[in-house]
């Protein structure tokens, strides 16, 4: 029998290409391992050898194998998919791409592959997720802009269903989750608008249906109570808004008495509108006012150096969310091993009074 930790001979990966399609027994073939072997090594199943299971998984990328997954279906049961439910905003530049590239990357090396399912505003999330677990569609899934009492929770905690949001929810029944703390990135970015002299911050919030705006909301008012000053909660308008209307309510607002003097931006298209409509007013970033915004890209600041920001990782967000859920498929049980609060990088400029 041959050695699998020895390379395959070039002959013998040519000769199994001109056959056809590859399939477990030209695997076995090549490196002289039984089909079972081949099988289980492919399974990542921890009986067969890490040396083993690399030079099988060699060989198979070299002839270009690829399972039948149909077959693997009946077999085991399971689609070796993870589902990605994506809705369809703007605000968070670079969300999709940022986030998949994290999640393949958790899921690099392992039997999984991702499949997007975007989820457009004209059908109901709980819809979405139905559809998935009826038709058997993935082994996990994962989602974002969470609910307080996110009914998709509800649905996947009852069936049993491995999933993991990005953010949170008010639920009693704790779930799988990774997110960012947006109560402390709040907080910071309005404590900082108030060291810089600012008498009159003002909070363009996300939209009250989701969780993240309350998490919002109690980091800028926390801020604001603790130096006693005044503020403002702009209405009208959210994050998820076009950021046309964000340049309009801002430049509204502004030709209004008693206006604000400083924002707090949960994102770059929405600090890029308020700078817009700050501009069309006539006035200046750093002079008669100032942001603090997060920042997922480095658009802003390369087009704003002025605007002060806090960045959120999502590529590292994403592999936390992969990791969780193959955690969670695995048998993870205990789900405080599932949970993820993400620090937001505060910049040590935040440090000192401006």
């Amino acid at each position: 029998m041959a050695d699998p930790s020895k390379p395959a001979h070039a002959e013998d990966i040519g000769s199994a290409v001109k056959r056809g399609k590859p399939t477990l027994r030209t695997i076995a073939e090549i490196t002289g391992l039984a089909v079972t072997t081949v099988s289980r090594a492919l399974s990542d199943a921890p009986q067969i050898s890490l040396d083993t299971r690399k030079r099988v998984r060699e060989v198979a990328d070299e002839i270009g194998y690829s399972p039948d997954r149909a077959a693997q279906r009946l077999k085991t049961g399971r689609t070796n998919v993870i589902g990605v439910l994506l809705d369809p905003h703007e605000e968070i530049l670079g969300y999709g791409t940022s986030i998949m590239s994290g999640i393949a990357k958790a899921l690099q090396g392992t039997a999984y592959h991702l499949i997007v399912m975007p989820n457009f505003l004209n059908s109901t999330n709980v819809e979405a997720v139905n559809y998935i677990t009826r038709n058997a569609m993935a082994d996990g899934l994962i989602f974002s802009r969470t609910e307080p009492l996110d009914p998709r929770v509800r649905l996947l905690s009852d069936l049993g269903f491995p999933f993991v949001t990005h953010g949170r929810t008010e639920l009693s029944t704790p779930h799988p989750y990774v997110d960012y703390d947006n109560f402390t990135f709040s907080y910071q970015a309005t404590k900082r608008l108030i060291a810089k002299g600012r008498r009159k911050p003002a909070l363009i919030s996300g939209p009250a249906d989701f969780t993240f705006a309350g998490h919002l909301q109690h980091g800028f008012m926390t801020a604001v109570r603790e130096a006693g000053c005044a503020y403002e909660i702009l209405s009208g308008i959210d994050l998820d808004s076009p950021a046309g209307a964000i340049r309009d309510r801002v430049r509204q607002r502004y030709a209004e008495p008693d206006p604000p003097d400083s924002f707090m931006c949960g994102g770059e298209v929405c600090a890029l509108a308020t700078i817009t409509g700050m501009s069309d007013c006539g006035l200046t970033l750093g002079r008669e006012y100032d942001i603090v915004a997060k920042q997922t890209s480095h658009l802003l600041s390369a087009i704003q150096p002025q605007v002060e920001t806090i960045y959120e990782d999502l590529t590292a967000t994403g592999e936390d969310m992969g990791r969780v859920l193959l955690q969670k498929i695995g048998g993870e049980s205990d789900v405080s091993k599932l949970q993820l609060l993400l620090c937001p990088q505060i910049p040590s400029s935040f440090g000192a009074a401006g």
